[in-house]
C-alpha cells in the first residue's frame, strides 16, 4: 500500500504500454485502485495488465489520434474517478528542420489525443462529480527549455494551459484539473536521447538535477497523490517534480 489510498475508485490511465504510464498504472493499482489502461501497443499494454495488483482491471487498446477508437474505448469505461493522461512522444528536431508532418505528427500524439478524449469523456458523463481527478503529464522543459525540443515542448506547453481551462469550466462539478511537470526519469524516452545523442548529455541532464535523475516511481507516488483525496482541494495548478 502507497501513502494516498485508492481503493474503491475507477482510474483510466493513457499512454500505459511503457513509460511513466506503465509505472501510474502498477502504483494506483497498488494503492487499490480499479485501473484501466489504454495504448497503441497491445504486446506491451498486456505486459502493464500482468503486472497490475489486484483484480479487476481491463486493458483496453486504442489509438487516441483516431477519433472511432477514442469513441470505442469511452463507450466501454466505468463512471470514472480519475483520468492519468501520459500520451506523448519526443521527436526532437532543430527549429530549421520541423516540416508541417512533424507539427501534426506531435500535436496529434502529445497535445489532440487528451483533449479529444477529454470531450469525448464529457460528453458521456463519464466523470464523476465531486469525485474525480484529471492529472496531465508535461514536462519541466516548458520552464527549462533545450535545443531541438521546440515540438515536444510546444504541445506540453499547451497540454498545461489546456489543463488549467479544464480546471476553470469543471470546477462548478466538483472535478480537478491538475498537471505535474517531471524532469528526466529512468525511462525508455531518456534511453531514446541518449541513443540519439550520446551518454555524456544523460550524464550532463543527470548533473544538472540536484537530486540526480528520477525514477518512475518518484512521478508515479506524485500521480497518485493527485488522484487520492488528499488533494481534493487542488486543482488548477502544476507542480514540478524535478529533483532540484
Amino acid at each position: 500500500m502507497t501513502a494516498f489510498d485508492l481503493t474503491g475508485k475507477n482510474i483510466l490511465i493513457t499512454g500505459a504500454s511503457s513509460g511513466l504510464g506503465r509505472q501510474c498504472a502498477i502504483t494506483a493499482s497498488q494503492s487499490g485502485a480499479t485501473v484501466f489502461i489504454t495504448g497503441r501497443n497491445k504486446e506491451r499494454l498486456l505486459e502493464t495488465y500482468n503486472q497490475l495488483a489486484g483484480t479487476g482491471h481491463q486493458w483496453l487498446p486504442a489509438d487516441l489520434t483516431v477519433e472511432k477508437d477514442i469513441a470505442s474505448l469511452v463507450e466501454r469505461l466505468p463512471l470514472l474517478n480519475g483520468v492519468v493522461f501520459s500520451t506523448g512522444i519526443s521527436d526532437l528536431s532543430p527549429a530549421r528542420f520541423i516540416k508541417p508532418e512533424d507539427i501534426s505528427k506531435t500535436f496529434d500524439i502529445s497535445f489532440n489525443a487528451s483533449v479529444l478524449l477529454t470531450s469525448q469523456l464529457l460528453a458521456k458523463k463519464k466523470l464523476e462529480k465531486n469525485a474525480c481527478s484529471l492529472v496531465f503529464i508535461s514536462t519541466i522543459s516548458t520552464r527549462y527549455p533545450f535545443v531541438g525540443g521546440a515540438m515536444y515542448i510546444s504541445a506540453k506547453a499547451a497540454l498545461e494551459s489546456y489543463a488549467r481551462v479544464l480546471a476553470l469550466e469543471l470546477a462548478p462539478k466538483g472535478i480537478r484539473s491538475n498537471s505535474i511537470s517531471p524532469a528526466f526519469v529512468r525511462t525508455p524516452m531518456l534511453d531514446d536521447t541518449a541513443e540519439k545523442y550520446s551518454n555524456e548529455a544523460v550524464r550532463k541532464i543527470e548533473e544538472q538535477q540536484l537530486l540526480g535523475l528520477g525514477e518512475p516511481e518518484d512521478v508515479a507516488n506524485v500521480v497518485v497523490f493527485f488522484l487520492s483525496d488528499a488533494s481534493r482541494w487542488i486543482t488548477a495548478s502544476n507542480l514540478i517534480v524535478g529533483g532540484g
